[in-house]
């Protein structure tokens, strides 16, 4: 499997190339809402999960594949925690030097207390942490993270990396219904992310099958508060929907794994990346996956999801 995937299409960063540098599930937290299902072990060592030649070779396969202007950005984004990559800088910079397109790091930010970790990160254009809880028990309810990531360390972490870091730093707070989205915890979150001084705060909302099946997204008055709340850098990041043709010569069984491994999606949604394929190209692909014991249906709000079966929760 590769270690590059995509496009996919993001309302905050367009058409944007993946880039997984971890193995499934390679992760310091086990997030209720996580759409990789639970962490077993719990992982805070960091190492070279994927060999750095390997994700370089795969990118540069990608890059030479695709048409002038079909990209926006180029995204690390981990099946599980990005920056337990050892040597995430090195990627980051080598990157830089193949593409002009900008890079983004989504990371849980459990590691930025680190100073290795924040000098990791300084070359990327957009570092998009995670902050979903301003008080240590509601944290550890949420994240359930290694015994190692405290609340203080996260916080910690993020307000140093604020003082050092020029480039965008975009807030993810993850809305659960019944959990973060009353006034108490909202408020709690926007007087943390106040110290960190974000440049923006991202809303964002459990849109697919997560670990634990209690887990849904909040009402429409919640995220009313929540915008009220956490103020005018704050704003709702609803899901983004729309064709993207992945013009790669690998076969459609093999791009539908690289992408609900690590997203978890809609049979139409695939459908939908895939339009030069077919539908029934993308069918028979999934029925083979499924046949193969490698992707199964989860069904969640009503509708079929396909995801990878190393992925699945117990």
């Amino acid at each position: 499997m590769s270690c590059v995937f995509g496009p996919v299409l993001s309302r905050r960063l367009g058409r944007s190339l993946g880039i997984d540098p971890i193995m499934p599930k390679t992760c310091n937290f086990s997030c209720v809402y996580c759409q990789l299902g639970r962490t077993r072990p719990l992982v805070n060592e960091r190492q070279e999960h994927v060999p750095c030649a390997d994700v370089l070779r795969d990118l540069k396969s990608v890059l030479r594949e695709r048409e002038p202007g079909t990209l926006d950005w180029v995204t690390f984004v981990g099946s599980g925690e990005t920056t337990l990559h050892a040597r995430l800088g090195l990627l980051i910079r080598q990157v830089k030097e193949l593409t002009s397109l900008p890079v983004a790091v989504i990371t849980n930010g459990s590691l930025l207390y680190d100073s290795a970790v924040r000098d990791d990160l300084q070359a990327a254009d957009a570092v998009l942490p995670s902050l979903d809880a301003g008080t240590p028990a509601l944290f550890r309810r949420m994240a359930r993270p290694h015994p190692q990531c405290t609340f203080e360390r996260l916080v910690e972490g993020l307000i140093a990396f604020r003082q050092e870091y020029h480039g965008n730093l975009w807030l993810e707070v993850m809305l659960v219904s019944g959990l973060n989205d009353s006034e108490q915890a909202l408020r709690a979150i926007e007087a943390t992310a106040r110290r960190i001084a974000p440049d923006e705060i991202h809303i964002i909302l459990p849109d697919r099958p997560p670990a634990e099946s209690y887990v849904r997204p909040p009402d429409e008055a919640a995220l009313t508060r929540a915008v009220a709340i956490l103020g005018t850098a704050a704003r709702i990041v609803a899901p983004a929907h729309g064709a993207i043709e992945l013009d790669t010569p690998a076969s459609a069984a093999d791009v539908v794994m690289d992408i609900i491994t690590r997203h978890p999606m809609r049979q139409a949604e695939l459908e939908a990346y895939l339009p030069g394929r077919g539908a029934t190209a993308v069918a028979e692909a999934l029925s083979e996956l499924e046949s193969r014991g490698r992707a199964c249906r989860v069904e969640r709000y009503g509708e079929c999801f396909w995801r990878a079966v190393e992925s699945s929760p117990p």
